[in-house]
């Protein structure tokens, strides 16, 4: 699986050089069922090449921007290992491809800009989580958001005690034993300590020196996020990880027991359990700060006044309707949206457009249901000034 950060929003939401193709589809993950993976990939190409060609492309010219699509197609190997969606954006200098823990309906787009609003549940305020699953044995790191859940692949993190450590003799240190697995599941579990003295110094302080090489590699990847962030993990080790942390969004609850015997989809479970109420608690208290603030001019639901707000940084939270779209253009040297009741070649969605430059200024995005926005409008903002 391989997602979208904000860098990579900040790339697909740029001016690009002529048109942008967005490609969204559903995909299979195993069995037979992968073998019609690459066929939609076809079918939403050949659409993608028809409006190419209405958009006034030659034919060589769209040979030469879809090849590294073409390719693909050819791969049989990268077919039999997707994740539930697959998102392809290509341009003349671009060709990008996602692989994400949920499905999208099927769509190709061509316009001036690439297509992103598919996307951005990975980044809304009430659905985008991880877990940090944590034993001797194995450092995981998953992100999840409300539908679904996935493992990353992380460089500079080490995956296990040993391997940042090593050596995988953890004797010389400490006395252990072990027992069965958590919930009386069979299977190993990592090692409890007793005794004292300075064995039992010596073991804690290689593990929080494990703990804090997981922190450090994971500084890097947490650079710009504000995403909670749940452990997995037995209740002996959970502080000493705690002690190591650096990131502010640690969540207080966590997840006890062996991870090692927990598949994604129960930590997903349980983690929902966790960060499902912080979500809506938050949501709630925005809601009610935007009527506090409706008619003070630190509030709107005008697209007029919220859409160039958005682009230069002032709105703090955005609340978005999914399933809608405005078509229209923001010129921000001339500080000026149009609006346009069908779509049209260069024009774009500009509540897709508002969600992205909130998110890129560090703003919270809540992507709801049209009838849960604030005020009478398809969108409503606070300012941050």
């Amino acid at each position: 699986m391989n997602l979208p950060n904000k860098d990579d929003l900040k790339v697909l939401t740029g001016r690009h050089e002529g048109l942008c193709v967005s490609i969204y589809m559903p995909t299979f993950r195993a069995g037979r069922e992968t073998r019609q993976n690459p066929i939609l990939f076809k079918n939403l190409m050949a659409k993608s090449e028809k409006l190419l060609e209405e958009g006034g492309l030659r034919r060589n010219e769209i040979q030469n921007m879809l090849h590294p699509a073409q390719r693909l197609l050819h791969d049989s190997l990268y077919w039999q290992h997707q994740e539930d969606g697959l998102a392809v954006f290509i341009s003349p200098e671009v060709f990008i491809d996602y692989r994400v823990p949920f499905r999208f309906p099927k769509l190709a787009m061509v316009n001036s800009r690439f297509h992103v609003k598919p996307l951005l549940s990975l980044f809304t305020g009430d659905g985008r989580f991880y877990i940090l699953a944590l034993s001797l044995h194995r450092a995981r790191l998953f992100q999840g958001t409300r539908f679904n859940v996935g493992e990353l692949d992380l460089e500079n993190v080490p995956t296990s005690l040993s391997e940042a450590l090593g050596y995988d003799n953890l004797q010389k240190h400490i006395q252990f034993h072990t027992g069965t697995g958590a919930g009386g599941m069979g299977g190993r579990r990592d090692a409890m300590f007793h005794g004292h003295g300075g064995g039992l110094d010596d073991a804690k302080d290689d593990i929080l020196r494990y703990f804090q090489r997981v922190d450090e590699g994971l500084q890097e990847f947490f650079h710009d996020e504000a995403s909670p962030l749940v452990l997995a993990g037995v209740d002996y080790l959970l502080p000493l990880y705690r002690e190591a942390n650096s990131y502010p969004h640690l969540m207080e609850k966590s997840i006890p027991g062996n991870p090692d015997e927990l598949s994604a989809q129960s930590l997903h479970q349980k983690t929902w359990e966790i960060v499902r109420p912080v979500f809506q608690q938050n949501r709630k208290e925005a809601e009610a700060r935007f009527e506090e603030l409706e008619g003070t001019g630190k509030a709107t639901d005008s697209l007029d006044t919220l859409v160039p707000a958005a682009y230069q940084g002032r709105v703090a939270v955005l609340f978005v309707a999914v399933g809608v779209q405005r078509w229209g253009l923001f010129d921000p040297e001339a500080d000026k949206l149009s609006l346009s009741e069908e779509f049209e070649m260069g024009k774009e969605d500009v509540l897709d457009y508002a969600a992205v430059q909130t998110l890129l200024n560090g703003g919270t995005v809540y992507a709801v249901d049209p009838e849960n926005i604030p005020g009478s409008s398809t969108a409503a903002a606070i300012f941050r000034y």
